[in-house]
């Protein structure tokens, strides 16, 4: 039984301590509610807070990203130059994804201490750090400094950076960032000046490089004129367009096209018996030509060319309303054409055969030249007509020349040239041959005009008994009728155009033992060793002295080619239908030029050039190889025995060529006038004649007195 009083008395005493128990329970449980409650209070009331602000926040972003979204667009557009490649493709890719973007996601996700934006000072870091922390720093401390593109410092201040959208303490480092992005947009024109002004100038130096080779290309031109002769020219001047109307002959035209035309008229109104405007057209014909005349320019014009052209004007066009018939015109004007080609041909034969016949001719005053000095030498006494110094025509130590011609001007002018230009005239000895018509001028020249200190001395070709047509073939063939024939009856033709054919074949040149007098240079000098070959229309510019040492490896002649691509070959010369020609010698073989020709008289002898030459001219005594003259045997006789020169040494088409470079005549050694427009001739060539007169004494009294004009 004590178990139960045990309980009892538990339960007793348990029933009065379950009454404190139940008095201090809630005094606890009311403790923990006054103490927690508040801090669960507070915690609750700061969530809500918090998610209340940042609704709030993220509300006025996007209602912010709807009003500056075109701003930030432009913006993004003009920092592309200031922004790296990572960032605009960071960009790229948010706009794909959110097809909507701000600069909120440049502060939240790449506002990073690595990325650098142009234009910000040092003070970047402080707020890259800001955006990565997300500390509420006091930005007030902080100043936001752009260096200025053109030189100068911005700063943007508290005040510069609040704007409507709140106060710098309460911003987040993404809207500071877009502030900053804003600032640099409102600037962009500011950083666009310099670029703008690299340009200009960079603009203004390329105007400048274009002026200064404009001026170059001016003065280029100025030179290349200087080299152009105007003298030959005249009034066709390069530069005439320049100073004068293009059109200078319009009046003159414009009345030979109404004489034409009047013409025409008036062989229509004679067929039509219109005897009274027949006769109209023919007076005002007589006086439109004599009032054109020759003129050729409008300046020319007789005074009254205004009123005859207006008087026939009224003329023709009375015949056109009379007369006018389109078909009946043409004919006419066809016939005239016709009439008037065949007038051109014939008139163009008349000017071959008489520039021909210029080129034969000698002019009167070198003719009276001629014959005035052989009056004078035949009056001196016999002792007086000798030469000092005739012990060096013998000497193969000297430098000897051959110079065979019937012209003593030309003669003069090739003596004087090679003795004013030689280093050592002493040493120089000259070997003149001429006919026995000049025979006495040439002597008495040179007798009244000794070449200073050098040797010369003058012969008569007749006076060579061994050259007879029994040893030289061209002198036979010359005294044959067939060959009479040929030159002095031109095939019985009585007009001059018809005797033109073959003309230049017919120059008495060729008739002349002199121009076949050089195939036989060692026979008219037998103890010299070398020998320079001039011709008389040759002018020398340089000392030649050189020529004796130049060594022509065992061929006998030197001289200079004259070969272009097509031009002056052997086919040019030689009738290569001919089995003998066809099979001995190459068409296409270079070939070369008689006027300056240096001769080895030792190798001459070895190989029997004259023999060479006799062979072939036989051959020739029909005309069946070449024509007439000395270079096509010449051609023959030294083929593969001729030594080519340095083309300086010997320049030539001052005859003929109007386009020779004047650089190149005057580097030239000698220059050769070959061709029809020698320089004694009034035919010559202006721009090259200079070059020859200045060897001639215009002051001479017997050049003065036969009126030899410069």
């Amino acid at each position: 039984m004590p178990h139960s009083k045990r309980n009892r008395s538990d339960g007793g005493g348990g029933g009065g301590g379950d009454g404190c128990r139940s008095i201090v329970l809630p005094r606890r449980l009311l403790l923990s509610i006054f103490i927690v409650s508040p801090f669960l209070f507070l915690l609750a009331r700061g969530g809500v807070h918090s998610q209340i602000s940042k609704d709030s926040e993220a509300e006025r972003d996007f209602a912010t990203n709807q009003t500056t979204n075109w701003r930030e667009r432009l913006a993004v557009q003009n920092l592309k130059s200031v922004l790296t490649k990572e960032v605009t493709d960071s960009i790229s890719i948010s706009r794909s994804q959110l097809d909507l973007w701000s600069f909120d996601i440049l502060g939240r996700h790449h506002a990073s201490s690595s990325w650098k934006t142009s234009g910000l000072n040092d003070t970047e870091q402080d707020i890259t750090s800001l955006k990565d922390t997300g500390s509420s720093a006091d930005w007030n401390s902080i100043q936001f400094k752009a260096e200025n593109p053109i030189g100068g410092e911005l700063a943007a201040t508290e005040e510069e950076a609040n704007g409507a959208d709140g106060n710098l303490l309460t911003d987040t480092p993404t809207k500071v960032f877009r502030r900053v992005s804003r600032f640099l947009l409102s600037h962009h024109s500011a950083m666009r000046k310099p670029r703008e002004l690299r340009q200009e100038k960079r603009a203004m130096e390329l105007v400048q490089q274009d002026e200064e080779a404009l001026v170059k290309l001016e003065n280029a031109a100025i030179e290349r004129s200087k080299a152009v002769d105007s003298a030959v020219l005249g009034k066709y001047s390069i530069w005439r367009r320049d100073n004068e109307n293009e059109n200078t002959d319009i009046k003159v035209r414009f009345m030979r096209d109404q004489i034409i035309m009047a013409r025409v008229f008036s062989v229509i109104a004679k067929s039509k018996n219109k005897l009274d405007l027949y006769q109209e057209l023919l007076n005002r014909i007589k006086e439109s030509q004599r009032a054109v005349g020759e003129a050729n320019a409008d300046s020319d014009l007789h005074h009254s060319s205004p009123d005859k052209t207006k008087a026939m004007g009224q003329v023709l066009s009375k015949a056109r309303q009379e007369l006018y018939d389109c078909k009946v015109i043409t004919q006419r004007l066809r016939g005239m054409l016709q009439s008037a080609d065949e007038q051109v041909r014939s008139l163009k034969k008349q000017s071959t055969f008489l520039s021909q016949l210029a080129a034969k001719t000698i002019p009167n005053g070198i003719h009276c030249l001629s014959m005035r000095l052989t009056i004078d030498y035949y009056l001196l006494p016999p002792e007086q007509r000798k030469f000092p110094r005739s012990e060096n025509l013998e000497n193969p130590n000297l430098y000897h020349y051959a110079l065979f011609s019937d012209n003593v001007l030309a003669a003069s002018v090739v003596v004087n040239s090679t003795i004013m230009n030689a280093m050592e005239p002493e040493k120089h000895v000259f070997h003149l041959v001429t006919d026995k018509l000049n025979f006495g001028a040439m002597n008495m020249w040179f007798l009244l005009n000794p070449p200073g200190k050098a040797t010369i001395h003058v012969e008569n070709v007749d006076d060579f008994k061994w050259l007879n047509s029994s040893y030289c073939p061209v002198l036979r063939q010359l005294e044959s009728a067939a060959m009479k024939e040929y030159y002095f009856t031109s095939d019985h033709r009585s007009t001059l155009s018809a005797g033109s054919s073959n003309l230049k074949y017919r120059n008495p040149k060729y008739l002349s033992m002199l121009n076949h007098l050089r195939f036989y240079l060692p026979q008219v000098y037998p103890k010299l060793d070398k020998i320079l070959f001039l011709d008389d229309d040759i002018v020398v510019q340089k000392d030649l002295t050189a020529l004796w040492s130049v060594d022509l490896n065992g061929n006998v002649n030197g001289a200079v080619e004259t070969c272009g691509e097509s031009f002056h070959r052997f086919d040019k010369y030689l009738n290569f239908s001919n089995p003998h020609i066809a099979q001995n010698f190459d068409p296409n073989a270079c070939g070369w030029a008689y006027g300056m020709n240096i001769f080895d008289l030792k190798a001459w002898k070895k190989k029997d050039i004259t023999g060479i030459y006799h062979r072939w001219q036989n051959m020739n005594e029909d005309r069946v190889l070449w024509k007439l003259g000395t270079l096509p045997p010449g051609l023959l006789t030294f083929y593969k025995l001729t030594h080519p020169l340095v083309k300086s040494w010997h320049v030539l088409g001052l005859g003929y060529s109007p386009s020779i470079d004047r650089s190149e005549i005057e580097n030239a050694a000698v220059i050769h006038y070959n061709g029809n427009m020698k320089p004694w001739l009034d035919l010559a060539m202006t721009k090259y004649r200079s070059y020859w007169t200045k060897y001639i004494k215009y002051d001479h009294p017997y050049i003065r007195g036969c009126k030899l004009t410069e």
